[in-house]
């Protein structure tokens, strides 16, 4: 599960990065409300950890404009504001839940299971990135208006690289969790090689802005633009 700390308290950060990775949550810290709004715009998360008093752009703002655009990601305003009138905003704005500093852990990762099994229908049974969509009860692919015919190992390794959007995965990343295999061998990395070209053929060849992107001596990246 992946979790956007926005939180400019740099020791309050580091903490709940350090307590959350250890419970095998895949973290990522926005030290402004301006960086937070453009990674959470940017890429696919699970949940949002948002504190209101935001440098650059306060949280009430990011959370406000994120729902305006359509963003359904589960978010947990955290905050040291605890007056009623600060909850009721949070919470009409679009805030899942509203948990107030010095809160205990347990409390937090409690509030944050809830969150991840309510979760949203729409983002656990559709993936998305640009105009790139991903049914998965359906295993319908289509770029804008258009249907992708995919093999089954290319929709095996379109899903995992959405679910990665934004960041760069390897050979070794793809030979685990895609072809499943124990032992890396060159055979291999010519098989993903191949299948990366091929889904790169039916998801860029006929668009302008390409997505699959190769960055040389790393591995692979799905993105708006390379680098």
């Amino acid at each position: 599960m992946r979790i956007l700390i926005i939180e400019d308290e740099i020791k309050v950060a580091n903490a709940l990065r350090e307590g959350l990775e250890k419970e095998h949550y895949d973290v990522t810290v926005a030290g402004t409300g301006e960086e937070g709004f453009f990674l959470a715009s940017q890429r696919s998360f699970d949940l949002l950890l948002l504190d209101l008093m935001l440098p650059r752009r306060d949280g009430i703002d990011v959370l406000a404009t994120l729902r305006k655009c359509g963003n359904q990601t589960p978010i947990l305003v955290v905050t040291a504001k605890d007056a009623v009138e600060d909850r009721v905003i949070g919470l009409d704005q679009g805030a899942d839940d509203y948990l107030t500093k010095p809160f205990a852990f347990s409390e937090l990762l409690a509030r944050i299971r809830a969150l991840l099994r309510r979760g949203r229908m729409d983002q656990i049974l559709k993936l998305q990135h640009e105009d790139l969509e991903m049914d998965l009860i359906t295993h319908k692919v289509s770029r804008g208006a258009q249907s992708l015919d995919l093999t089954t190992k290319e929709f095996d390794l379109l899903e995992y690289l959405l679910r990665h959007s934004g960041r760069v995965v390897s050979r070794e990343m793809l030979a685990h969790d895609v072809w499943h295999a124990t032992a890396r061998a060159t055979p291999l990395d010519n098989v993903i090689d191949v299948t990366i070209a091929r889904l790169r053929r039916k998801i860029d060849e006929r668009y302008e802005t390409k997505l699959l992107h190769t960055v040389r001596g790393l591995g692979y990246l799905l993105s708006g633009r390379q680098g």
